[in-house]
């Protein structure tokens, strides 16, 4: 399946993305304060995704976790017609948070967003909550990422395919 053409220009003009007066810029640290969008939408939902791959392999390293959570998002949101740009709000859940699990994090981020500065050409990054926890639902997981998404309703012009899960990670993480 050839991928999708990219459709994020469009709900870039139905978004906002704010940083109100008197709260810090939070950009260096890889998300939004607000996002705004307008109706109509076709909203998507990505249940929390974790480090493992389609064969359910889960490595040690929580910065390979972190990539392959964001894969998995991408994988998912392909699934349903949308890419990355389209996302609006992350919650990510990092088990024994501390500020090197933060720079992979963050790390993994950039490669799929960025601060909307001129000659940034990655969509704008997501609002986004980060809440460590003590554990996650499988032994060895490391870190969960859920998404919100939000693509215009003329933004789907064909249907959606399922595709093998193989052929779909090789899409996710081609860059």
């Amino acid at each position: 399946m050839d991928s999708m053409p990219s459709i994020t220009p469009q709900l870039h003009t139905q978004a906002q993305y704010l940083q109100p007066a008197g709260l810090y810029d939070c950009s260096p640290n890889g998300y939004t304060h607000v996002v705004t969008v307008q109706e109509p939408l076709r909203w998507l939902f990505v249940s929390g995704q974790g480090g493992e791959d389609a064969q359910s392999e889960l490595p040690d390293s929580f910065a390979q976790q972190a990539a392959q959570a964001l894969a998995n998002i991408k994988i998912a949101l392909a699934a349903g017609g949308a890419d990355m740009g389209h996302v609006l709000k992350l919650t990510v859940l990092i088990v024994d948070h501390s500020l090197e699990r933060f720079e992979h994090w963050q790390r993994s981020v950039r490669l799929h967003w960025g601060s909307g500065e001129p000659g940034d050409a990655r969509p704008r990054f997501p609002a986004c909550t980060l809440i460590p926890v003590p554990k996650l639902a499988l032994p060895g997981m490391l870190i969960e990422v859920e998404a919100t998404a939000a693509a215009p309703i003329a933004a789907l012009t064909q249907p959606v395919l399922a595709i093998s899960p193989a052929q779909a990670l090789r899409e996710a993480t081609a860059a």
